[in-house]
Parts: structure tokens; C-alpha cells; sequence
């Protein structure tokens, strides 16, 4: 049985999914669609397009079918979440209106990283977004592998224009838990946070007050269980979860966004959900096999940690 959610406020664990590609790097449907549904039957309040779902690799008709297919998988069961951050104001709001026709349960986006922004320049090209939308907008500092950190102030202003049920934040600025405590003191509690470390830092903010977090799918269901085991309470099995988990995204962090890529992929592909590791290219790291055989002994105890 399905439960919509249309009607709630975005929050808890909305995973980040990895695109399927075949060999010709064209975009492989069913398997998306069986992720997206492995995603909610082990319990994912909803699902995003976001940096690891390549889509800073797709033009922008792929991206606009992408956001499409997401949506229309995802209605009736849970959230959808798309990523509409662009290099130009024009492109981004055109993203967002059609996730929004789509739709899509909130946008979100990070700055333009080719150039580096003044502020207010920030300000403006998140504030038109907001604009032309009248979905939730997830504003993202992806500055901890890609692009510059976002001011405080700018957050503070974009709250205070268009309220707490307009805009919501992603900071991954480092250090990220001072940083949420910071906007979560500056706004009185107001401003609705999700984590976006992956999950290695997902233990730390959650006590700071975060909504909810979007890690990779390829570790959803530890850290759905962590996630629970957080609300409960449960500190042995918390770390028992969290420390895995730390251990296999700090693998990923240390090679960047490709690092997450290629780690991801092939867990996916470890679980049976993807048939193969292809990226979009160019990429700059590759799985080697000494981090690979890391990775195996982690992702083996987090299952059995799970069980």
C-alpha cells in the first residue's frame, strides 16, 4: 500500500539516486525505475535528482525527461526533489518551472560554480528561482567538493523575503555542524535544515535539529535504520550503524564528487540494483582495488549490523 505525502513538509530520509547508464551512456529507464522503487519498499520518505545523479554530465532535455520520469515514479508514494541549479538565472528558473509542472515536491539548486558570486549576485540568482516557483526551494552549499560556501547572510535574507515554508537549506560547508547550529541559532529554529554529508555526518546534525537528510541510495537502508534508531533514541545501535557508514563515505569524500560516483555505482551494482558502473565521462578517480576491497569489508559489516 502507498502513502502520499503531497501534503506534508519535506523531511526525513530522501535519498540522492544514482542514474543507470548503459554502455553508450544513455540513460538505462528500468533500471532507475528499479531503483527508485527498491528506494521506497525499504521505507525512503521520497527520492532526488541532485550532484550524484550526474546531472551536471546530462544537457538539459535530458535533464528536463529525467526530472519527468522522477516525478511521475515517485507520485503517490513519497517526495520528489529536483535539482535545478545551473550556470545562468535563465536556465536554472526554466529547470524549475518544469519540475515544478511535473510535480516535483520542492527544487533545489547550488550556485553557478564557474564563476565565483558576490553575495548579493547569490542572493539574486536564488531569490529568481523562488520566484518563479511555488514549491519549496532546497537552497544547496555544495562547497564540500564543488563550488564557493553561501554567507549566512544570504540565507538569512532569502528566509526572511520568502519564509520558512519557501525555503529550506542544505548547508555542506565545512565545518557543517557549527555551520547548521549557526543558521539554526540566527533563524530562532526556523529555518527547516537537511544534512547532506553522505551520512557522515548524519549523527552529529540530526542533534543539532536537521529535517531530514538525502544521502547516496547506495547506503539507504543503513542509514534509514540509523535514521530510526536516532529517533528512538537507541545510542549502542546508533554507533554500531554510524560507524560503517562514516568509514565508507569517507572513502568517498577523499576522492570528491567522482569519488562518490564511482563508490556508489559500484555498490549498486554489489546489491543487484545496477548491471554495470558506468559514469558519464570524463571522470577524474576510478575505484581501485585496494579501495575496493575496503569498501567490501565495511559494506559487509554494515549489512550485518543492519540484520
Amino acid at each position: 500500500m502507498t502513502v502520499s505525502r503531497e501534503q506534508d513538509t519535506l523531511q526525513g530520509v530522501l535519498p540522492v539516486l544514482h542514474t543507470p547508464f548503459f554502455e553508450d551512456e544513455s540513460i538505462d529507464w528500468p533500471t532507475l525505475e528499479r531503483e527508485i522503487d527498491w528506494a521506497f519498499e525499504v521505507g525512503a520518505d521520497g527520492v532526488v535528482v541532485a550532484m550524484v545523479s550526474e546531472v551536471c554530465r546530462l544537457p538539459v532535455e535530458l535533464r528536463r525527461e529525467l526530472a519527468e520520469f522522477v516525478c511521475r515514479r515517485a507520485q503517490g508514494r513519497g517526495f520528489s526533489v529536483i535539482s535545478v541549479g545551473a550556470e545562468s538565472t535563465a536556465e536554472a528558473c526554466q529547470l524549475a518551472e518544469h519540475a515544478a509542472r511535473h510535480g516535483a515536491s520542492a527544487v533545489m539548486a547550488i550556485p553557478p560554480i564557474a564563476t565565483r558570486l558576490p553575495a548579493f549576485k547569490t542572493r539574486d540568482y536564488f531569490g529568481a528561482i523562488a520566484e518563479r516557483v511555488s514549491i519549496p526551494l532546497i537552497v544547496q552549499d555544495a562547497s564540500g567538493y564543488v563550488g564557493a560556501a553561501i554567507s549566512l547572510d544570504v540565507y538569512l535574507e532569502l528566509l526572511h523575503r520568502f519564509g520558512p515554508e519557501r525555503i529550506f537549506f542544505k548547508p555542506e560547508a565545512h565545518p557543517l555542524g557549527p555551520n547548521l547550529s549557526r543558521l539554526r541559532d540566527a533563524t530562532k529554529g526556523q529555518a527547516k535544515i537537511f544534512e547532506g554529508s553522505g551520512g557522515i555526518n548524519l549523527v552529529d546534525c540530526y542533534r543539532r535539529g536537521i529535517q531530514g537528510t538525502m544521502p547516496g541510495t547506495d547506503l539507504l537502508d543503513g542509514v534509514i535504520s540509523l535514521w530510526r534508531a536516532l529517533k528512538a533514541g537507541d545510542d549502542e545501535r546508533i554507533y554500531q550503524l554510524s560507524l560503517p557508514i562514516c568509514g565508507l563515505v569517507a572513502l568517498q569524500l577523499s576522492a570528491g564528487l567522482d569519488g562518490f560516483l564511482s563508490i556508489e555505482k559500484y555498490l549498486m551494482k554489489k546489491r543487484g540494483i545496477f548491471p554495470n558502473t558506468v559514469q558519464r565521462q570524463p571522470v577524474g578517480w576510478e575505484l581501485d582495488p585496494e579501495t575496493q576491497a575496503e569498501v567490501d569489508r565495511l559494506f559487509l559489516r554494515l549489512q550485518a549490523t543492519i540484520r
